[in-house]
């Protein structure tokens, strides 16, 4: 049951995105987003004040493909110092939804805290026609402040489903239903302001993750190079050259040409980390623990994007591809 013997004070962070987004009137299509303020997105979700203490906070106001590693960063260093308050019992943060799952999965490694976040946003603009906006931040300030959303990671709230941040994903570009979490399944549903969780992540985040950041820190660049077939393995070299780590979006099970295999094993020998993920959405990427000398660390069943993000963090505590295969089985 929800503990609401108290009224909840409740964060809302916003960063932008299609819900701050303003178009031509009524339509879907044509739009600018980041537009208008997160104070003007909430005046325009009725009854939301009945939820909860609703404080808006302006972090940012971008697209969210201009999001960046600094930007994620410095959100998260806020949350962490604002969740160690007393006055302060949740989060929502509004963001675009093209690069959503990437910031839900940063936070999910990097703030340390059992007080919920969570992330929303809309496919529709402000100004369309049923924009579906408000009813997805009034439901993401109802799961805010359920003390069920406690200790379960940073939670994304769309269409009436709850998402991990580990593993969400955007599956759709315009339609209102544009997440799922690929086999896994949902956490649950929103059901108006009331929450039912039927799962949870078996794997490491939040309070128990060993990542931090703090301001002005500045992650190790890892690129993600994307396989095709008969591409040459020159962009291989070149992503080689100016990162730290790689990630390969291979077929099938991370897989990619007998060259792109061998410069890959080269890069290794090297000492340069690469791990295999996945262009496919669904299922694992694995191999035999031998095989991380010669075919590099495996993903799991995080996408190369996730893969991205984990590689940075795990790059700040060890170059040694045995324990980075390691925090790749355990986030």
């Amino acid at each position: 049951m929800d503990n609401l013997d108290r009224e909840k004070n409740i964060l809302v962070i916003g960063t932008g995105g299609t819900i701050a987004g303003v178009g031509d009137k009524g339509k879907t299509l044509g739009y600018d987003s980041a537009q208008i303020n997160v104070d003007n997105i909430l005046s325009g979700v009725p009854y939301i004040e009945d939820l909860a203490n609703v404080k808006p906070v302006e972090l940012y106001n971008v697209d969210s493909s201009d999001m960046s590693i600094d930007k994620l960063v410095n959100m998260a260093c806020y949350i962490e110092e604002m969740a160690a308050r007393d006055d302060v019992d949740g989060f929502v943060i509004t963001h675009g939804t093209d690069t959503l799952e990437e910031t839900a999965y940063f936070l999910n490694l990097t703030v340390h805290t059992h007080k919920p976040i969570v992330l929303t946003g809309a496919m529709r603009p402000s100004t369309a026609i049923s924009a579906d906006g408000p009813f997805n931040l009034y439901q993401a300030v109802a799961l805010a402040r359920s003390s069920e959303a406690e200790g379960k990671g940073v939670l994304v709230v769309f269409a009436d489903a709850i998402y991990g941040g580990r593993d969400v994903i955007k599956v759709n570009t315009f339609k209102t239903d544009a997440f799922n979490q690929k086999d896994m399944g949902s956490f649950g549903y929103m059901r108006d302001d009331k929450a039912y969780f039927y799962n949870h992540s078996v794997k490491k985040h939040t309070l128990s993750s060993e990542f931090r950041v703090s301001k002005d820190m500045k992650l190790p660049n890892v690129e993600v190079v994307n396989y095709y077939l008969g591409r040459s393995e020159d962009i291989l070299k070149h992503a080689s050259k100016i990162s730290e780590g790689i990630v390969l979006g291979g077929a099938g099970c991370g897989g990619a040409s007998e060259k792109w295999n061998k410069e890959i094993e080269k890069m290794l020998k090297s000492g340069k980390i690469v791990v295999r993920s996945s262009r496919i959405s669904n299922g694992l990427v694995t191999h035999s623990s031998k095989a991380i000398f010669k075919k590099g660390v495996y993903s799991n069943s995080l996408t190369p994007q996730k893969s991205r993000i984990l590689l940075m963090l795990a790059l700040t505590k060890t170059k040694d591809i045995e324990k980075i295969q390691e925090v790749f089985n355990m986030y």
